[in-house]
């Protein structure tokens, strides 16, 4: 282990979000979708994991943004987020805009400790 830099945050706990490479969504839209996503999970983890929530927040509300290669990537990933006890959200979009209504274009998993999220998610490459 390295020795950790004066002033440097350690974060024990994290949110990350996982995106679709095969959807071609704009900035904007990819934005929108990810915070959709970070808003719901938060509410989530606060109402289920209050302490979870809690230490999250204290440590600055770290997030993470992933990619996968598309929808049937994401399934496996929810399931082993819920089977560890953390909260997951897949967002559906309304269709208004860019792709068909109903469209899942991301997963949001936690907060939740960043030890455990690593389980699911250590191994997909950033957004």
């Amino acid at each position: 282990m390295r020795p950790q830099k004066k002033n440097q945050s350690v974060f024990e706990y994290k949110m990350v979000i996982v995106t679709r490479s095969d959807l071609s969504l704009s900035a904007g839209k990819l934005a929108a979708q990810v915070s959709h996503a970070a808003v719901d999970c938060a509410l989530l983890t606060k109402k289920n994991k209050s302490e979870w929530f809690s230490k999250w927040r204290r440590e600055g509300a770290k997030k993470v943004v992933v990619k996968v290669d598309n929808l049937d990537d994401f399934l496996p990933l929810k399931e082993k987020a819920e089977k560890l006890g953390i909260c997951t959200s897949i967002i559906s979009d309304a269709g208004h805009t860019e792709i068909p209504e109903g469209t899942q274009t991301v997963l949001g998993i936690g907060p939740a400790p960043s030890n455990l999220i690593d389980q699911v998610t250590g191994e997909l490459s950033l957004l």
